[in-house]
């Protein structure tokens, strides 16, 4: 049941850059909320960087921009507190997706300062490390498991561990994906969970209609098979977070064709670790045939979500929602 559900714009009126996408939402112990994306003429451009916002008790204050290189397109935020009260922005940096490399630069005021951008696996060429667009989970283990996918040459999904808090990565083995018609299916951008200690499942996304999913026993180290879900999906950007119950919520846009528009923008929720879903909250309706409301970001802290998305390419949206 939704108790509450509060949408407001992080930027109205004046938007730093002609066009915006990807962002990422990070709440903090203050009260405080941390959001980001990366904007400028258009996604591929040269002159896209990285843009942070954060909102406090007056709302949202100016974004400030974050760059590791002038002249090259930047990509897909990524927003992660370790428990060592360091604030970590992951991002990609690249002329083309297939061969981006990752960077980050960190926060140890809250996101008010950040470190000068470095790369994340310093020369890694195999097309980006860490995470690719969801946010990076601690597993019981205390290890951090984060969701990553490269495009070079195909769509494959992989994890990245970290034993050390973000400072080294561990890149373990591409996840296997079941064949149709004896072709593999291209998947990307996992979003992960764990549902007891070293049980820790991915939703991925797909160019067939519908999301993939896949499981592991060993803490993120190996993954089944992933195998079709009944959760249609345009082939666009998902993410799932997990209540203080165990309860999962998914933030989606529930259309089967692929490339086709990415409306609506639903939450569904699962009781049962993802076998069944329900939906609980319209976010967006489709009005029009260009409608864009994509690439979602969703937090839970306890029974309250907070949520960041596209909003047609030109804002960001974002919601705090409380369940009951």
């Amino acid at each position: 049941m939704i108790i509450s559900a509060k949408k407001e714009m992080i930027f109205d009126e004046v938007c730093p850059t002609p066009s915006c996408h990807a962002s990422t939402v990070l709440p903090l112990e203050n009260g405080e909320v941390l959001a980001s994306w990366f904007g400028g003429e258009k996604e591929g451009k040269d002159d896209v960087d990285i843009w942070v916002a954060r909102r406090t008790a007056d709302g949202w204050l100016p974004a400030e921009r974050i760059s590791a290189d002038l002249d090259m397109p930047h990509w897909n935020p990524v927003l992660f507190k370790t428990n060592d009260n360091t604030v970590w922005l992951f991002f990609k940096v690249g002329k083309k997706i297939s061969i981006w490399q990752t960077y980050f630069c960190t926060s140890t005021d809250n996101g008010k300062t950040w470190s000068t951008p470095k790369e994340l696996v310093p020369g890694d060429e195999t097309g980006g490390r860490g995470p690719v667009k969801n946010k990076p989970i601690y597993l019981s283990d205390g290890t951090v498991l984060a969701p990553a996918s490269s495009e070079q040459p195909d769509w494959l999904c992989f994890m990245d561990i970290s034993k050390d808090n973000c400072k080294t990565w561990e890149k373990q083995q591409i996840i296997p994906a079941k064949k149709i018609n004896g072709v593999p299916a291209k998947l990307i951008q996992p979003t992960v969970w764990e549902s007891e200690p070293g049980k820790v499942h991915a939703l991925l996304r797909s160019a067939r209609g519908h999301l993939y999913r896949s499981d592991s026993d060993d803490y993120g180290v190996t993954w089944s098979r992933a195998y079709p879900t009944k959760l249609k999906n345009p082939n666009s950007g998902v993410d799932v977070t997990q209540l203080s119950d165990g309860t999962l919520i998914l933030i989606s846009n529930p259309a089967s064709r692929n490339w086709g528009v990415r409306a609506p923008l639903t939450l569904m929720q699962s009781k049962d670790n993802g076998e069944t879903w329900e939906e609980i909250l319209v976010l967006e309706k489709r009005r029009d045939k260009d409608d864009e409301f994509s690439y979602p970001a969703i937090v839970a802290v306890g029974k309250k979500l907070y949520m960041t998305y596209t909003y047609q390419r030109e804002k960001i949206a974002y919601w705090e929602v409380e369940i009951g």
